[in-house]
C-alpha cells in the first residue's frame, strides 16, 4: 500500500521539527486483495528515522560579529521541548494508524468472503454484502482524511508553542551578544563561521530547570 507522507508546516521554525529525526514511522496495514477498491491510506510519518543531530564542540563566538545562526532541526532533537513534542506526534500516529489497520482488516474480510463464497450467495445476500464493502471503503477514505488532519493540527500546535518558546531566548542572546541579526540554518547559508552557531546556547537555555523561589 502507498504510504502517505504527512507534510508539517511551521513559519516560525521553517523546517525545524518535521525535518528532525525523531517523527514516528508508522506501519501500514496489509495491501487489499488486488480485486478489490483500494481503501485510503493511512497516515503515515517522514522518512525512516536519522540519526539526531549531536553537540559538536563549542567553538567561541567571534569577538564584534553582530550575525549568528541556529539549527532549528538540531534545537529540535536535543531540546526536552522538542523530544516530548515528537512523543505526542508518536502516539497519535499510531493510535490513527492502529485504527485505520483495524478499519482495513474489516474491509479485508469481506472482501474475500465475497471472492470465495460469492458465487454461492443468492442475489440479495451478496449484493447487501457488496453494499456493506462500499460503505466500509467510504468510511476508512473519511477516516484517513481525518486521521491525517488530526496529525497536522496536533503538529501545527506544537511547533507553533515550540517556537514561542525559543523567540525570547534567540531574543535574549542577541541582546547579550549585541546582534543585529540572526539567520536560520542550514537554509540559504552556504557557509559560516562555526563559532556563530548559537544553537546549543538555545537547548541549554530550553532545557535549563527554573530556580525554585527562596522560602
Amino acid at each position: 500500500m502507498k504510504v502517505l507522507k504527512t507534510t508539517f508546516v511551521i513559519a516560525a521554525l521553517g523546517c525545524a521539527l518535521s525535518a528532525g529525526p525523531a517523527w514516528a514511522q508508522a506501519t501500514p496495514p496489509a495491501q487489499p486483495p488486488a480485486t478489490a477498491q483500494p481503501p485510503a491510506t493511512p497516515p503515515a510519518s517522514q522518512k525512516p528515522a536519522e540519526t539526531a543531530p549531536q553537540p559538536k564542540p563549542p567553538v567561541p563566538f567571534p569577538e564584534g560579529a553582530k550575525i549568528a545562526y541556529i539549527d532549528y532541526q538540531f534545537v529540535a532533537a536535543n531540546a526536552d521541548e522538542g523530544k516530548a513534542a515528537t512523543a505526542k506526534i508518536q502516539a497519535l500516529q499510531k493510535k490513527k494508524n492502529d485504527e485505520l489497520t483495524d478499519r482495513n482488516k474489516k474491509l479485508q474480510d469481506a472482501q474475500t468472503k465475497l471472492q470465495s463464497g460469492g458465487s454461492l450467495m443468492n442475489e440479495q445476500a451478496r449484493g447487501q454484502l457488496e453494499r456493506e464493502i462500499e460503505k466500509t471503503q467510504r468510511e476508512l477514505q473519511f477516516a484517513q482524511q481525518d486521521a491525517t488532519d488530526d496529525i497536522n493540527e496536533l503538529t501545527q500546535q506544537l511547533q507553533a508553542e515550540f517556537g514561542q518558546k525559543i523567540g525570547p531566548i534567540l531574543e535574549a542572546i542577541a541582546n547579550e551578544k549585541g546582534l543585529h541579526m540572526v539567520f536560520a540554518a542550514p537554509a540559504n547559508l552556504a557557509w559560516a563561521h562555526p563559532g556563530l552557531d548559537v544553537s546549543q546556547d538555545v537547548v541549554k537555555r530550553l532545557n535549563a530547570k527554573p530556580t525554585p523561589p527562596k522560602k
